[in-house]
Formats: C-alpha cells, structure tokens, sequence
C-alpha cells in the first residue's frame, strides 16, 4: 500500500492544497503533502481555495505554501502533479522520481486548470477537476492492493 503521497502544482495556494486535503481525508492513514513548483513561499492557501473547502467541511486554513524539494520527493511514494509541464518539470530536475511521478487528470488526459487570481467559478471548475482525479487515483490504489 502506498504509505506517502505528494501533490505538486505551481504555487501551492490552491490546487495542490484542495488535493492535499481531500486525498489525507480519504487515506487517514497516508501521508499526503504538497509543494509548488514555484511555491509563493510562506504564503497561506487562496481564500476562495479555503472557502470551497470549507463547504465541504474540510479546513485547510493553516495551510502555507513551501517550495518543492529533493526531500519531497524522496519521501513520496506516489507524486501528483496538476499539469503534465509540472510533471516533466518534476522529471526533468529530479531524474529519479521518474516512474511515480503521474498527472492527477492522467486517466481524463487533461491538466487541473490554474484558478490563482480568478474568479470562484474559475475555482470550481479546478475542484471538480481535482476531485475527479482524486476519486481516480482512490480507486486505482484500493486496485493495487487488492
């Protein structure tokens, strides 16, 4: 079982946190971080990200951005990035997390849209996205281990 999960997008005040939180709500057991890519360090999440969290009972208000680095990805066992550029990225700087190293919409073949500094509607769209991909990637682990 994966025992160490890492979400990666760009800023990491908006959609690594959303994922973050709802990936360790559904594996309270796993350690699920996040990390940007170009993180806007010691920043708190996006207000909107907190807000339409908060509507599903999930407080990510303590949340602070910090920056990707060899540590993290040393520590995951499975890496989720928002954007197959942010995967590359990933690939391309630490050679050796290449094969865990996944895009969180890879079964849709689509990247997670950037809502920073958007409207909530913007937001939203973002969510489901990151919701589906999570509800992908639970059921493809729970298939692993069976």
């Amino acid at each position: 079982m994966i025992d160490s999960i890492l979400v990666v997008c760009e800023g990491n005040v908006c959609r690594s946190p959303m994922a973050q939180a709802l990936l360790a709500k559904q594996l309270p057991g796993v350690s699920v971080t996040s990390a940007g890519c170009a993180a806007a360090v010691g920043r708190a999440a996006d207000p909107m990200a907190v807000k339409l969290m908060a509507e599903r009972e999930i407080d990510i208000g303590g949340h602070i951005a910090v920056d990707l680095t060899v540590h993290h990805l040393r520590s995951a066992q499975l890496v989720l990035s928002m954007t197959q550029a942010q995967r590359r990225q990933i690939e391309t700087t630490f050679p050796f997390a290449t094969g865990k190293v996944y895009r969180l919409g890879e079964r849709d073949g689509i990247d997670v849209l950037d809502p920073y500094r958007r409207e909530r509607a913007a937001f939203e769209t973002a969510l489901a996205q990151i919701e589906r991909g999570v509800s992908y990637w639970l059921d493809a682990m729970v298939r692993l281990t069976q």
